[in-house]
């Protein structure tokens, strides 16, 4: 995922109350990390596939995941954000539940006054 893409997907779902961060996971590698009440963390789209798909960890141990979503390296940002939401990480093999849940209390922003300067001011 492109960085400034990956920190729009972050900032819409932290909006929706979503606990989520960008993932940097390599030189230029970019994702969305989702981190579960229960202490396990989704790292989503890290690889840099065009396709959406996501690891579940938890303590550095991988205890399930999201397969590949065909055609989703046509999705729009929005569409990213809705499937991200509505992914249902209760079993190892992650499922789509066929609405998106309630949204919750926006989350701040990461970084707050200081976000552009230590980001390099590389976007806008």
């Amino acid at each position: 995922m492109e960085e400034n893409k990956a920190r729009r997907v972050v900032d819409a779902l932290r909006e929706r109350g979503t606990d989520a961060d960008m993932a940097r996971v390599g030189v230029y590698q970019f994702g969305v990390s989702i981190r579960l009440p229960d202490g396990r963390e989704a790292t989503w789209d890290s690889d840099g596939t065009a396709e959406l798909e996501a690891q579940v960890m938890r303590n550095g141990v991988l205890v399930g995941f999201v397969p590949v979503i065909e055609g989703s390296g046509d999705y729009t940002e929005e569409q990213i954000i809705d499937t991200i939401l509505r992914t249902d990480y209760d079993k190892p093999i992650a499922t789509r539940r066929p609405t998106a849940p309630p949204p919750a209390p926006p989350l701040p922003q990461k970084g707050g006054l200081f976000r552009r300067f230590m980001d390099g001011f590389r976007y806008r």
